[in-house]
C-alpha cells in the first residue's frame, strides 16, 4: 500500500511495510516539515497590484507551511496574498517593512481573510476555508494600565460618552482645554458673574439695558437717577446767571474789539464812564468831579459775534487858581453813534457850592439780571462784581492845594457758557 499525506502539513504517512530501507530518512523529511510549521520564517517579496500565491506542497520544504512569513514591498494598489485552501494552520505575518500595508490583503485562495491596516506583526490561523486575524479586540482578558502607553489613547479610540465627569478631576480642566465659545450662557449660573470676574471695559453699551434715556447733548440737565446709579430720565432745563465768567474788561482808554467765544449764548457788560476832574477856585467853595454814570447790558448772542468797545477818560483837574477842570469822557459798547450800552462821564468839579459836581448817565441804565449787582460805584455789593472795577469813573477830589483829574471808566464783558 503506497504512502499518502497529511491534510495540513502535507506530512507521508508511511503505511505499514512499506519504505523498507528509506524509512529513517522520511521520518526525519517529516520532522523537517514539523518543525518549519513550528518555528520556519521566510521573508517574501510582495507584487505591487498583484497576487502572491504561497504553496503547500507534499513532503516538500514549502513557503505556505512557514509559521512566521516576513512580507517586504512598496504597494501603490491593491495587492493580495494567498494561503492554500483546506488547510489548518496558524500564521504570524510581519508587515513592518511594507509600504502602504493598508493596500495588502491576505487570504486563503478561495476563501476570505483580513485587510492589514498598518505597518505591524499580524497572527492569523486558517480553519480551511477562511483566514481569520486575531486581533486584540477579539482577545479574552483585560489589559493592565501599565500596558498601556500614554500616547495610545487618542480621541479615535474613545466612544462617545465614554468619558464621564466622575472620571475628570476638577483641577484638569483649564483654559486651555476649553475650545472657542465652549462654555455658553446656559452653563454659566448667574451668581459665578461677578465684578472681579469682569475684565477692565469689558462691558460695552451693546451689553447694557437701555434706560429709554434719549441720546443728546442736554442743557443745564434735570436728571433722575435709579438706585443703581443709571440715569433713566433726562431734559434740559433753564439756568440763571450763575453761567456767566468774566472774559474781558479793561480801564484802559484806547478803542478796542470783543471777539467771543463760539461756545456762548448769552453776553452781559458792565460800564462806567469817566469821573469829572475836581475843581479849584480862588473865589469861592471847591468842588469834587462828578461820578462816570453806570449801566448794564445783558443779551443772547450766537457765532460769530463781535462788538467794537472803548473805556472813557477821567476829566483832568483845574489848574490851581483857574476854574477849568474837564469832565470825564463816556465808555460805550458798540459802534457809534448808536453803541448798545454808554455810560456817559461825569462833568468838571466847576463853579460855586461845597458838593460835588453831576454824576454821568448810561443807557440802559438798569436790567433785571436775576443776581445781586451793584447799581452805583462804591457800594458794597458792587464791589463784589469785579475788583477792578471799584473806585473806577470817580471824580477828582477838590483841594485847595490840587485839583486831581477824575478816574478813568471801566468796561468789563461776561459770558454765558451752557
Amino acid at each position: 500500500m503506497a504512502s499518502s499525506y497529511s491534510t495540513d502539513l502535507k506530512l507521508e504517512l508511511m503505511a505499514t511495510g512499506e519504505n523498507a530501507g528509506t524509512w529513517g530518512d522520511n521520518t526525519n523529511n517529516n520532522l523537517n516539515l514539523i518543525q518549519q510549521a513550528i518555528a520556519g520564517y521566510e521573508a517574501i517579496a510582495l507584487t505591487d497590484g498583484g497576487t502572491v500565491t504561497l504553496e503547500m506542497t507534499d513532503k516538500t520544504i514549502s513557503n505556505a507551511r512557514n509559521m512566521v512569513i516576513k512580507f517586504t514591498g512598496t504597494l501603490t494598489t491593491a495587492s493580495t496574498v494567498t494561503i492554500p485552501d483546506s488547510i489548518e494552520k496558524f500564521y504570524i505575518f510581519d508587515c513592518s517593512a511594507v509600504v502602504a500595508p493598508t493596500n495588502l490583503t491576505i487570504k486563503t485562495a478561495s476563501g476570505t481573510g483580513f485587510t492589514v491596516d498598518a505597518a505591524k506583526i499580524y497572527a492569523a490561523y486558517s480553519d480551511g476555508t477562511n483566514l481569520n486575524e486575531v486581533s486584540l479586540d477579539t482577545l479574552g482578558g483585560s489589559i493592565g494600565t501599565a500596558q498601556i502607553s500614554d500616547n495610545s489613547i487618542t480621541a479615535a479610540k474613545i466612544s462617545n460618552n465614554a468619558v464621564t465627569t466622575d472620571k475628570i478631576l476638577a483641577s484638569n480642566v483649564t483654559t486651555n482645554k476649553l475650545a472657542a465659545s465652549a462654555v455658553t450662557a446656559n452653563n454659566i449660573a448667574n451668581s459665578t458673574i461677578t465684578q472681579a470676574k469682569l475684565a477692565t471695559d469689558s462691558v460695552g453699551p451693546d451689553q447694557l439695558i437701555s434706560t429709554g434715556v434719549t441720546a443728546g447733548a442736554y442743557t443745564t440737565a434735570n436728571i433722575t437717577v435709579d438706585a443703581d446709579g443709571r440715569i433713566s430720565a433726562a431734559s434740559s432745563g433753564a439756568g440763571g446767571d450763575g453761567g456767566y465768567i468774566f472774559v474781558d474788561g479793561t480801564t484802559d482808554t484806547t478803542d478796542e474789539t470783543y471777539t467771543a467765544n463760539p461756545a456762548a449764548t448769552g453776553v452781559l457788560v458792565y460800564a462806567i464812564g469817566g469821573g469829572g476832574g475836581g475843581g479849584d477856585s480862588t473865589f469861592g467853595p471847591r468842588q469834587s468831579g462828578g461820578t462816570g454814570g453806570f449801566g448794564i447790558y445783558k443779551a443772547p448772542i450766537s457765532a460769530p459775534y463781535s462788538q467794537p468797545f472803548i473805556v472813557g477818560s477821567g476829566g483832568n483837574g483845574a489848574v490851581q487858581g483857574s476854574s477849568n477842570a474837564q469832565s470825564g469822557q463816556g465808555s460805550r459798547f458798540g459802534p457809534s453813534p448808536t453803541p448798545l450800552l454808554s455810560a456817559n462821564g461825569g462833568s468838571a468839579g466847576n463853579g460855586p457850592g461845597p458838593g460835588p459836581a453831576s454824576s454821568g448817565s448810561a443807557s440802559p441804565s438798569t436790567y433785571d439780571l436775576s443776581l445781586s449787582v451793584a447799581q452805583a460805584p462804591g457800594s458794597r455789593s458792587y464791589r463784589r462784581v469785579s475788583t477792578f472795577i471799584y473806585q473806577s469813573g470817580q471824580g477828582g477830589g477838590a483841594s485847595p492845594m490840587s485839583a486831581p483829574p477824575g478816574r478813568s471808566g471801566v468796561v468789563a464783558i461776561y459770558e454765558l457758557i451752557p
